[in-house]
């Protein structure tokens, strides 16, 4: 009896970490998809670099607007639930987006922004909850998880509008399916949950209102967003960069997968070197040091080789500092409630300030038709990066 049952709950772990891992699958490909297509979509619709950029920065609006709610919603309806919700307002919006309407476009993309948001935020709350002895190695397992679609999204999308034929509607919609494939497992979760809430991760108001008077707090919040604001206008305009500078779109998509690809080590490692560390800042200087360097690179120009090397050294740093960012939430928590509101203010704030670079960095190349001043305003957030950084790698809590 006693083996049946410990056989029984150790396939729920199993699928439990599985359900972990396919939300992780989802978090990034319906907006990296974007990135080799932005030109192709704003040709065929005829919108400007501006508009373009929003189909980035809609999502990251709707992280900012989304992410104080989403713990209130888990301690009404539980994890299980909200997770279950955000999947299928991905998947809705991925397929609404994909109809060659402009206003279905953004809408779609505002819904993509919503069902994210609610993954991103719960995750954290989740891995603590459930595995609390193991947060760097479960952050690590779904960082990785991440960068793996995340590169395989910006790597396929133009194959699939070109040499598949598919046009870049169907590109999208093929990131759906894993949307889709996460359903059915976080349905069993539901199913398996459903007579049961778990306390600990019950919210209270006076703790989630007191998380927004702490210094480190707002620290870990500047930090997640400035390597947001990084993250998502590389992947929106570097092929395009890269473009400029002699690359074929195909091969600029690729370029762009590769830089994702070569942050796959970063993004397992990090997290685990972190959790060994007393303090943080040693990693946050070196991931500082190679993001100036990338980004300086880039502007630098010259040759290929330059760029390769350039886009390889931003790959690794902006995975390590992407993972960084996440398991902050859980090690500057004490338990689960903590890193709940923790990533709720995070996320809100971050991506509030990421959602401004896309549209900033496309409005800076509309004014100076060049990409050198925002190549040299990016080296400038890489700086305030490693300066917020040093202040989040502290070995505290953020209510202590």
């Amino acid at each position: 009896m006693e083996r049946t049952l410990e056989k029984t709950q150790k396939i729920q772990q199993i699928i439990l970490v599985a359900g972990i891992i396919f939300v992780a699958f989802n978090l990034r490909p319906a907006i990296t998809s974007v990135g080799p297509l932005i030109t192709t979509i704003r040709d065929d619709l005829g919108i400007s670099n501006w508009s373009a950029g929003l189909l980035t920065s809609l999502p990251l609006v709707a992280f900012a607007m989304m992410s104080p709610l989403i713990p209130r919603l888990a301690n009404r309806f539980s994890n299980e639930r909200v997770m279950l919700a955000g999947l299928v307002l991905l998947l809705l919006g991925i397929s609404v987006r994909s109809v060659s309407v402009i206003s279905l476009l953004f809408f779609g993309t505002l819904l993509v922004g919503v069902g994210i948001a609610v993954c991103n935020v719960l995750l954290p709350s989740v891995i603590k909850e459930k595995f609390p002895l193991k947060v760097a190695l479960m952050t690590s397992v779904y960082s990785t998880a991440m960068g793996v679609f995340a590169a395989a999204a910006s790597g396929l999308s133009i194959p699939l509008t070109i040499n598949m034929g598919l046009g870049w509607q169907w590109a999208l919609v093929v990131w759906g399916v894993p949307a889709l494939l996460g359903i059915f497992l976080w349905i069993y979760l539901n199913k398996r949950n459903k007579s049961t809430q778990s306390m600990d991760v019950a919210f209270v108001t006076s703790e989630n209102n007191a998380i927004w008077k702490s210094s480190l707090a707002w620290q870990v919040a500047a930090f997640m967003g400035l390597q947001s604001f990084l993250f998502y206008v590389t992947i929106s305009w570097l092929p395009e960069i890269l473009h400029q500078y002699g690359l074929s779109m195909s091969a600029a998509g690729w370029m762009l997968s590769i830089m994702q690809l070569v942050g796959l080590p970063a993004s397992f490692l990090v997290p685990v070197i972190a959790g060994k560390l007393k303090s943080q800042r040693p990693i946050v200087i070196v991931n500082g040091i190679l993001s100036i360097t990338g980004y300086t690179g880039l502007l630098m120009g010259g040759s290929y080789l330059v760029m390769i090397i350039s886009t390889v050294l931003i790959g690794f740093t902006l995975s390590g500092t992407f993972a960084l960012a996440l398991a902050f939430l859980g090690m500057r928590a004490k338990n689960a409630k903590q890193a709940a509101a923790l990533s709720g203010m995070a996320q809100c704030l971050g991506y509030l300030l990421a959602a401004l670079g896309p549209l900033l960095i496309g409005l800076l190349y509309d004014l100076t038709h060049s990409w050198n001043i925002p190549l040299m305003f990016l080296i400038g957030v890489s700086l305030c990066v490693v300066l917020f950084g040093m202040g989040a790698g502290r070995n505290k809590f953020v209510l202590e």
